[in-house]
């Protein structure tokens, strides 16, 4: 016979052994630049743990997978903002999260809806979002105490390849470097991310050397690679020049044989215009990944206004307020370069 006192007993530990199971730590960041993994790598040297690393589509594929993981104890998400069309399955899935005790935190820099972020912080979710500043420079200063001084290096290259060096904090840490040393070591880095985007273990490679306190330099084959890369962006003048349309107020380019990302600021320049497209198909998804990026002269929030026009078509999107991206429906592609072209006007 089982006493009162003996199932409250069993109960207890029951519980303490489901708390003692939640272990695991998991950071989900943007694979496609080096922000997303410098990011990543900044968590893995505060706190340990895994990193997932995801482009734009595959982010709530990842969040419904780990939501299920009876492990997981700390999920942190950087460098990925949250769209129209993603915000409230985003929200829900933190809901779960929250209910099964887990502690999560939301780092980025892309706009987003200040509801999304009021409904977050009621779910005590901790928010760490500013527009003015890149993610891997937010992480820096949240986690300094936890962090070597080499981690000030990762957050300085990490603002250099977002444009954001002349923002507040990004622009004291690059007063610390050698601004050649540290525009040779950003442009080496984002070659060889974005030229393995096929290659998952190579990135999460370098999410662990980065980690590891290690320069640019002294990863190896870096520089190697990052040449050829060059080689191949030159080739893509030609082709752009080719190649390129233009519109009233801007310029854009369907992208066949290297990224839209790789492409666009070609695109733009080349073209005279204030905003430049360069669009890829991913015949496997039947979309296209759309890279837009504005000069200095551009007056819009180009990632507002990417952000509600890929969502009214059927895709998503959104970024800062001079480079952002989308995915849009593959018969879709041409209303959105016309409907862009109009609302920049």
């Amino acid at each position: 016979m089982v006493t009162a006192a003996k199932k409250v007993t069993k109960k207890t530990a029951a519980k303490k052994v489901t708390k003692s199971q939640r272990n695991k730590i998991i950071c989900i960041s943007h694979k496609e630049d080096c922000d997303g993994i410098s990011s990543a790598a900044l968590i893995r040297q505060a706190f340990g743990g895994d990193a997932m690393l995801v482009d734009y589509p595959g982010q709530m594929e990842a969040l419904n997978q780990v939501v299920l993981d009876e492990k997981l104890k700390s999920l942190f998400i950087c460098d990925l903002g949250l769209s129209k069309k993603t915000q409230d399955e985003f929200i829900d899935i933190m809901s779960r999260l929250r209910k099964n005790k887990v502690s999560v935190t939301y780092i980025d820099h892309h706009d987003i809806d200040p509801n999304v972020v009021t409904a977050l912080e009621k779910l005590k979710v901790k928010v760490i979002h500013d527009i003015n500043e890149c993610t891997t420079v937010q992480v820096y200063h949240a986690y300094k105490s936890k962090l070597n001084d080499h981690a000030s290096f990762v957050a300085t290259c990490a603002a250099i390849t977002d444009y954001m060096e002349d923002r507040p904090l990004g622009s004291k840490l690059l007063q610390i470097y050698d601004r050649q040393f540290a525009l040779i070591s950003a442009t080496v880095m984002t070659y060889n991310i974005v030229g393995h985007q096929r290659e998952p273990d190579y990135l999460q490679y370098l999410v662990e050397e980065l980690a590891d306190s290690k320069f640019p330099h002294d990863i190896p084959n870096t520089f190697e690679f990052a040449q050829i890369q060059v080689e191949k962006l030159s080739q893509i003048i030609a082709k752009v020049k080719k190649g390129m349309k233009t519109m009233t107020n801007l310029g854009h380019m369907e992208i066949l044989d290297s990224g839209a990302s790789g492409a666009v600021n070609f695109v733009m320049g080349l073209s005279g215009k204030d905003v430049g497209v360069a669009y890829k198909e991913r015949v496997d998804h039947g979309i296209y990944a759309v890279s837009v990026r504005g000069s200095k002269n551009c007056k819009v929030h180009l990632g507002k206004i990417v952000n509600l026009l890929a969502t009214s078509l059927g895709g998503s999107g959104g970024g800062h307020d001079k480079a952002c991206g989308a995915v849009v429906p593959k018969p879709k592609i041409k209303k959105f370069i016309t409907e862009l072209n109009k609302k920049i006007k």
